[in-house]
């Protein structure tokens, strides 16, 4: 019996970090719901709830071949914690019809030790959020309990699965841990922590997105200090942080908010 899936939108995405991108786009395939409850989310609409069309597992397989043929980079899987037995069942029927991309497990980063476990050999691209460094934060702002701790746990065991982000001969990822951290406003995310716990717990050729694009979406407005973008001092401080704590593989797209 095949597994179903919503999925709300899929296609070659040129907006990923550089080694994701690459010439053609990395392969993503949207999938409808989150395991988290940001109130800040900016992509709320397909998050908090069960947005898109509903999928079985061979024509999310047949999604995956045609980002293939595509000439896509990758298969990036966005939001797929909660649809794991859904992905593993399409990857069967697409492994056996010649997917042969990496796959990306694009992730708000609270996975648990036993879905984890599933992926093992699975994924070959982990690319989780590090979101908060305290736990009362992370209830405040996103619903979920014990998050740090979670995600702490999750990232270690990606990083035991897939080791430092590896890049062929065109700069484009073929496996390994890639981690992306949004700067909050008035340190609200932990960035100093964070970036500690990447040096020190993981290894310090941690591949970081440090992002800047934070904006005020979806219930933010009514959650001061979230009601107002990041400065340039705000960002400039979560740079400075990084690499005082060791990190030299900043993702190094034209920041954001020079636009600004």
């Amino acid at each position: 019996m095949q597994q179903t899936a919503y999925v709300a939108s899929y296609g070659a995405h040129r907006g990923e970090e550089d080694p994701l991108r690459g010439r053609y786009g990395s392969g993503t395939i949207f999938f409808g719901s989150c395991n988290l409850r940001c109130l800040f989310c900016q992509n709320a609409d397909i998050s908090q709830s069960l947005a898109g069309s509903p999928v079985t597992s061979g024509e999310l397989a047949g999604l995956m071949l045609t980002l293939q043929d595509q000439g896509c980079h990758n298969i990036n899987l966005v939001s797929p914690s909660h649809v794991v037995a859904e992905i593993l069942d399409a990857l069967v029927i697409a492994a056996g019809q010649g997917l042969k991309l990496p796959l990306v497990w694009n992730t708000g980063g609270y996975d648990s030790p036993e879905a984890l476990e599933l992926l093992d050999g699975v994924v070959d691209i982990y690319m989780p959020d590090m979101k908060y460094s305290d736990p009362e934060t992370a209830r405040k702002y996103s619903d979920i309990r014990d998050y740090p701790r979670v995600n702490q746990e999750a990232v270690r065991e990606m990083f035991r699965q897939a080791g430092d982000l590896q890049m062929d001969e065109r700069g484009i990822a073929t496996r390994g841990l890639l981690v992306r951290h949004l700067v909050l406003p008035e340190s609200l995310a932990g960035t100093e922590d964070i970036v500690r716990f990447l040096a020190e717990e993981i290894s310090p050729d941690t591949y970081l997105n440090l992002m800047d694009q934070y904006r005020p979406c979806h219930h933010a407005r009514s959650h001061p200090p979230l009601d107002r973008r990041i400065t340039r001092e705000e960002y400039q401080a979560a740079l400075d942080a990084a690499r005082k704590a060791g990190l030299t593989r900043l993702d190094e797209r034209r920041s954001f908010l020079s636009f600004l």
